[in-house]
């Protein structure tokens, strides 16, 4: 077995190959509407006889910024030219020799698939059918498309990804900043010779950058000039017309074409995509929906995509009829099983209130009239982030969180050792009542299984950016999960008012969260008595 055909079989777990012999075309020139070329390489399985015209079989297409030699060529190039498929990659505008100039993320990418589209169609190879498959970013040039898709497009797999993508994680008020500085080096530099090498060289110099303040000096610390995708989203949050023409998530809804999503339980796009699942199904084209306990870069999810396309959207392009499975398909952590299901939200679970309460503990009952917990929070230390949904593969997903449970500004709250599992699947929710003597905070509430050993896992979370009026009611939507909290361990609340870098400082002040540069320590109320019920909600199954 060749070391391709190993680590596919092996480590990936994919589908089997049909064959070995592949062929590769380099720089193919596509012309896009103001003229500009886009370059492309197309792949396919090598027949017994070849020709120029190539084999009769569908075509995967991926747009990709990140090039198309390397890792991305050989997982979505060959690896499914070898089970049936001919691959067009195409490098996006302003990346690896296509034209444009410099990259400019999510620009001009609708009209860019469409030119794609319409070249593949005229190819004497093209048999008529295509398939859009790829992750992330790769993920969101499929939704760019899809609402107005030809009908040779027979289905699409977005993998770890948004129909609106940067957006995610702009939200007013609070910017993930640790995948926003992350991908904007990664892009800057992914052209360099030895990028990835340079890059973990550099990674002491991007954690100093993102210490930076103002905020919107970040990417000139990190890249020594700024870089216009950080400072579009510095400037810019979700709810900002400036994004109107990237942002596709109110074209969801009018998508015909079949979408199975791939997702991870610690992805940073996780809500997003389930928002999108969503739009499909009120709009009466539910898709297939595969959650897996994976983080953003994990090879198992990318796996899961792979097989997905292989096994889903290629009988769909030869016009078969894939085998049945559940429209919902999820891994259930805590007992790590595969389970099925007919919707998203599954039906018979109910929500459960977990209150906070004195002596810090956790329990179903509200707690009396005691004083609240205080905590002070100080920028200039802030609270680090831990494990949870992060653009790289370091420290990402489930990780020990003893260590930052030790500190004095997380309060935790943990219930009593349960006496039967509790299976919880759904969407998580926290109301915490606080009061602040600063005009901003940020509130960040994490779900953690407590093990037998003593173990801390992190399991859910979110953070909001909180304006205190007196004692405020705040309520975080936590990302969704699927967890059964086994007999004989714990569960326990972590509340904070950061997570540090994974998202940006909150200063105390009131000045935009760009250009804020004095920090101001933060005095935190953590109200838990019977007038100000604080508890995290969570979905359980009915018995």
């Amino acid at each position: 077995m060749t070391v391709t055909g190993w680590v596919a079989q092996r480590l990936l777990k994919l589908p089997p190959a049909t064959t070995r012999k592949v062929s590769v075309e380099r720089d193919l020139r596509i012309t896009a509407d103001d003229g500009v070329t886009l370059l492309a390489d197309r792949w396919w399985p090598t027949p017994a006889s070849d020709s120029n015209r190539g084999p009769d079989l569908p075509t995967a297409l991926v747009r990709s910024p990140y090039g198309r030699k390397g890792p991305l060529g050989w997982l979505m190039g060959r690896l499914l030219a070898e089970r049936g498929f001919q691959v067009l990659l195409v490098s996006t505008r302003g990346t690896f020799g296509s034209g444009g100039g410099e990259f400019r993320a999510m620009r001009e990418e609708r009209a860019d698939g469409h030119a794609v589209l319409r070249w593949l169609a005229e190819q004497p190879w093209f048999n008529g059918s295509v398939v859009l498959t790829g992750a992330s970013y790769l993920g969101y040039t499929q939704w760019v498309v899809a609402a107005d898709a030809p009908v040779q497009v027979k289905a699409m797999v977005p993998h770890v990804t948004s129909s609106r993508l940067a957006m995610t994680f702009l939200r007013p008020g609070r910017i993930e900043l640790e995948t926003l500085m992350n991908w904007s080096v990664m892009t800057a530099h992914q052209e360099r010779r030895f990028a990835g090498l340079r890059a973990s060289l550099e990674r002491k110099k991007i954690e100093a950058a993102m210490r930076t303040l103002p905020l919107a000096d970040g990417d000139k610390a990190a890249l020594g000039r700024e870089w216009p995708f950080y400072q579009d989203c510095v400037h810019h949050d979700q709810d900002d017309p400036y994004w109107k023409k990237e942002d596709f998530s109110d074209t969801v809804a009018e998508v015909k074409v079949p979408v199975s999503s791939i997702a991870g339980w610690y992805d940073i796009f996780l809500a997003d995509q389930l928002r999108d699942y969503q739009a499909l199904v009120a709009a009466g084209r539910p898709p297939r929906l595969t959650i897996g306990p994976w983080a953003h870069a994990d090879p198992k999810g990318l796996a899961a995509s792979i097989w997905e396309t292989v096994r889903w959207a290629g009988p769909l392009a030869r016009g078969a009829k894939p085998a049945y499975r559940a429209p919902v398909r999820l891994f259930v952590m805590g007992v790590k099983q595969w389970r099925e299901f007919d919707q998203w939200p599954p039906a018979g679970y109910t929500q459960q209130r977990w209150h906070l309460r004195e002596g810090n503990a956790l329990g179903q009952v509200p707690g009396g009239f005691v004083a609240p917990d205080t905590f002070t929070y100080d920028p200039s230390d802030p609270t680090p982030s831990v494990g949870g949904a992060k653009l790289e593969s370091r420290g990402a997903g489930a990780v020990d969180n003893r260590s930052v449970e030790k500190r004095d500004d997380v309060l935790t709250f943990t219930s009593d050792v349960l006496e039967a599992d509790l299976e919880v699947i759904g969407e998580v929710g926290a109301e915490v009542w606080l009061r602040a003597d600063q005009k901003a905070c940020d509130l960040f509430v994490r779900v953690c299984d407590v093990d037998r050993r003593g173990r801390s896992t992190n399991i859910c979370d979110d953070l909001v950016k909180v304006r205190p009026d007196g004692i405020t009611k705040v309520t975080v939507a936590l990302s969704p999960t699927a967890h059964v909290f086994q007999r004989g361990h714990r569960i326990r609340v972590q509340v904070a008012a950061g997570a540090f870098p994974r998202f940006a400082r909150n200063l105390g002040g009131d000045e935009p969260l760009a250009t804020a540069a004095t920090p101001h320590v933060t005095r935190l109320e953590i109200f838990h008595d019977a007038a100000h019920p604080s508890a995290v909600l969570l979905p359980v199954k009915v018995n």
